[in-house]
């Protein structure tokens, strides 16, 4: 969260599943940031659980995937999260 607001990323890929803080709350804290809540957010998860593409939602992830990566399918849905921030 600190490497969102020194960088200043284009977008994130969130990972779901971390150690100490998991996604979901590394997202609430990212977006609920006057200095980051522009970052488009990608959540990726391997569990894929019933209601997790809502809940990512629901913490202001712009767009959800699932492991293994389908690496057309995420580009995609990068590109198409990088033209709309530039619009």
């Amino acid at each position: 969260m600190a490497k969102a607001k020194s960088d200043c990323p284009d977008l994130i890929l969130m990972d779901m599943s971390l150690p100490n803080i998991d996604g979901w709350e590394a997202t609430r804290i990212i977006k609920g940031s006057k200095e980051t809540k522009g970052i488009p957010v990608i959540a990726l998860t391997s569990h894929a659980m019933a209601g997790d593409r809502e809940r990512a939602l629901e913490v202001d992830c712009d767009e959800y995937d699932t492991k293994p990566i389908d690496l057309f399918r995420l580009l995609t849905k990068i590109e198409s999260l990088l033209e709309r921030k530039a619009a």
